[in-house]
């Protein structure tokens, strides 16, 4: 088999919970000859009550390193694993792994190190599961000041995977940093992890497998069955995920776009589903189907609204504004504007009990004829490839939301025509969210 025809398979941890989950990963795995290198995370919960072992893993590291007890912790991670090793039938020396990891805790490990075992200890019973070679992130995964894969890591784990007869397990979630210590991503990391796996490999797919059967086209707890999504590009997916989608972990898609790799979200409980196909180009047919990707929001945004006569012709005025944003260390996240006024929308939470301050520096800076402060705003975008090609898209926007009796109190859409945000009052947002899934998705 060519390198170039090899998937990267990355499974959640739901898809590892139990041993039975384990089976349907094999059958999986085996049922396609090029899904041959295989990224897990540490074993999911099975039910509510379960404990996630990534946190136990945390507790065991904090209570030793304040020479605590961990034993009870310890135990249920223990048993996890040990209980899966021996439900399948395996002998992968995890009773060995676990003494060696309760020593290590006793004699002060990093949090990074110890929550990264969770993630180690499922790989190796996988590996054993699938008979495949174990590759240890901590050898050729080198994860930079800034939390992102170091570039070394094409060519370091690249090399590892080199040979394309042979399948391979990587743990999720960790590699080490430039001194050689064991470093983890931010939590969520497996998602970046079969990324990294991908583009080292220089895949030809990368199968990300969960627990759902791809991704939804709005927000279940608001919209009532909402149609999955056949197929979405990278930016219509940074457009969802900035929005408050629940999407693939944010810093999961740079590897693949960049080597322009394709995703394909799938369900380990249902693997006959197609799932979300996520590219960097949409086919000409769903351009022709699809007019939006899907509809996403959050209701924890403020704004700032400054009006000045004249305002166009004062130069540096918004540079000023902003000056301000900056000196009171506050990013913000759209700036929609007229002739005489220029609103600022920024996160709530950072401007939370510090509005008075910012806004007589704005006084004081600017001058403004009127200041207005919204401190609670929702923002809910519509996003698609396909509007810029459709006649009528914001005339179907706002007759929806209109029959709907939402009032809309900002409007702002990119160059890109790839996003049309409207900004409501938070009571509206449900509603709001509603009326555009409707209006757009028969």
């Amino acid at each position: 088999m060519e390198a170039s025809a090899r998937f990267v398979c990355k499974f959640g941890g739901s898809s590892l919970a139990s041993a039975s989950q384990f089976r349907k990963v094999q059958a999986i795995i085996e049922a396609d000859p090029r899904r041959s290198i295989i990224v897990p995370s540490a074993p999911g919960k099975r039910d509510a009550k379960d404990a996630k072992i990534t946190d136990l893993l945390y507790l065991c590291q904090h209570a030793a390193s304040v020479d605590a007890d961990f034993a009870v912790a310890f135990e249920q991670i223990a048993s996890r694993f040990l209980g899966i090793e021996r439900e399948l039938g395996l002998d992968a020396g995890l009773a060995t792994e676990l003494a060696a990891l309760r020593e290590a805790l006793t004699h002060g490990i990093t949090a990074d190190h110890a929550a990264s075992r969770g993630e180690y200890l499922n790989a190796r019973l996988l590996a054993a599961l699938l008979d495949a070679e174990f590759v240890d992130p901590a050898e050729c995964v080198v994860i930079g000041a800034n939390g992102l894969a170091d570039p070394q890591t094409w060519a370091l784990l690249g090399t590892r995977l080199q040979d394309a007869s042979r399948r391979y397990v990587v743990p999720g979630f960790y590699g080490r940093d430039g001194e050689g210590n064991i470093r983890t991503f931010s939590r969520g990391g497996s998602d970046v992890s079969g990324a990294v796996a991908a583009r080292a490999a220089g895949a030809a797919l990368y199968e990300n497998w969960t627990d759902v059967p791809g991704l939804l086209m709005a927000d279940p707890r608001i919209v009532t069955d909402p149609r999955p999504m056949d197929e979405v590009t990278y930016a219509e997916i940074r457009e969802l995920s900035y929005m408050g989608a629940s999407v693939l972990h944010e810093e999961a898609m740079a590897p693949v776009r960049e080597a322009r790799i394709p995703v394909n979200i799938r369900n380990t409980n249902d693997p006959a589903h197609p799932g979300t196909r996520i590219v960097a180009e949409l086919s000409p047919e769903t351009i022709k189907n699809t007019q939006i990707a899907g509809v996403a929001g959050k209701s924890s945004f403020a704004m700032i609204t400054v009006a000045k006569h004249l305002m166009n012709r004062e130069v540096g005025f918004v540079y000023r504004l902003l000056g301000v944003l900056e000196h009171n260390g506050i990013a913000f996240e759209h700036c929609p504007s007229s002739i005489d006024s220029v609103s600022v929308v920024v996160d709530a939470a950072c401007i939370e009990g510090r509005a008075e301050q910012v806004l007589a520096e704005i006084r004081r800076t600017l001058e403004p004829d009127a200041l207005d402060f919204v401190p609670r705003i929702a923002l809910v975008a519509i996003v698609g490839e396909g509007m810029s090609h459709s006649v009528g898209i914001a005339a179907k926007v706002f007759a929806a939301l209109a029959a709907a009796g939402v009032n809309v109190r900002l409007i702002n859409q990119g160059a890109s025509e790839l996003n049309i945000i409207v900004g409501v009052a938070p009571d509206d947002y449900p509603a709001a969210v509603r009326a555009l899934y409707g209006a757009f998705v028969p």
